[in-house]
């Protein structure tokens, strides 16, 4: 029951009821049902910008944004693959093939340069994973770019390779021990530990674990100019002249199959896997020489491995461990 209110009425002297206008009433009821539309209104503006409160067409929105972001990262795994093989097959570029052919490697700088200032990435901006879209897209125009360098540096030499048949033949271009015969890449080339003093010493070859007795192959043409046990630490061992001043050296046989002065084309047999001379278990030490200096093997093997295996025997061969002889 609403309380009733008084006021004193000085010219009769007396208490009356206070009476509220109609008129009132109405605009009081009327200010309070537009400020409650007012509050409402700005309340249901700020949960439609709020995580909290989010329409089907909001969450079908977030998910696809979702599965870009997975899809964006899963591309840039893959470019980064396609970047260890490329970085591979551009470094044998530079230091294998260009070198034999006396031609000047391209630069890191050339082959991945970045394209000029305009801006080329302007209408991938503004918007909330442009970054990631921006860094995506420029991956892969800079991969772009080093394939179509890298195809026209392998344009090049090949038409130098035509004219030079012989030299290629020479060069020791294979693993002298096939992949599917070997227990493992023992110790490639640099400073290692000495099995038997463990001082470190530098490595001047590869050392390939395998079986006694396995076979052993010429990596490229050319005469045998040794095949004995004289020189030191070497054991059985046989030294190739390939010409264009390449020289191979394989340790440690258990016995021969080639005889001095013999021609041996790459993939014949010369020997067999052993543990002569200064030797800790059966292996091949196999060393590549050009123009009297020890170089390393690994830049050799283009021609019976894959990119994919070249990158997986790098990772080995760099690895500090401790050599087999």
């Amino acid at each position: 029951m609403a309380k009733v209110k008084y006021y004193y009425d000085t010219d009769s002297l007396a208490y009356k009821i206070i009476r509220p206008l109609k008129r009132k009433s109405f605009a009081y009821i009327m200010l309070f049902l537009f400020a409650s539309a007012l509050f409402g209104f700005l309340a249901f503006v700020i949960l439609l910008n709020t995580p909290f409160f989010e329409t089907p067409k909001d969450k079908l929105q977030a998910r696809e944004i979702d599965n870009l972001r997975i899809k964006y990262a899963i591309l840039n795994r893959k470019m980064e693959q396609i970047d260890a093989v490329l970085n591979a097959i551009e470094d044998r570029d530079n230091n294998l093939y260009r070198s034999y052919f006396n031609s000047s490697p391209i630069s890191a700088e050339d082959r991945k340069a970045v394209f000029g200032s305009e801006n080329r990435y302007k209408d991938l901006e503004g918007y909330d994973n442009s970054d990631l879209v921006i860094n995506t897209t420029k991956r892969v125009d800079v991969l772009a770019k080093q394939l179509v360098i890298q195809s026209k540096s392998l344009d090049e030499i090949l038409k130098l390779a035509k004219s030079k048949e012989k030299l290629l033949a020479a060069i020791p271009a294979i693993q002298p021990v096939r992949n599917e015969n070997l227990k493992r890449m023992a110790s490639g080339f640099g400073y290692r530990s000495d099995p038997f003093t463990k001082a470190r010493k530098f490595h001047e070859g590869m050392d390939f674990s395998a079986n006694l007795g396995t076979p052993v192959f010429a990596s490229g043409d050319g005469i045998v100019e040794r095949a004995d046990n004289t020189a030191s630490g070497f054991g059985n061992h046989i030294v190739i002249r390939h010409g264009f001043g390449y020289e191979t050296l394989y340790a440690h046989l258990s016995r021969y199959k080639s005889r001095v002065g013999q021609y041996v084309k790459r993939g014949d047999i010369i020997g067999y896997v052993g543990s002569t001379g200064r030797s800790e278990a059966p292996h091949l030490h196999y060393e590549v020489h050009k123009n009297g200096e020890v170089v390393n093997p690994l830049n050799f093997y283009y021609g019976n491995i894959s990119a994919a295996e070249y990158v997986a025997i790098s990772k080995i061969a760099n690895q500090e461990n401790q050599s087999l002889d």
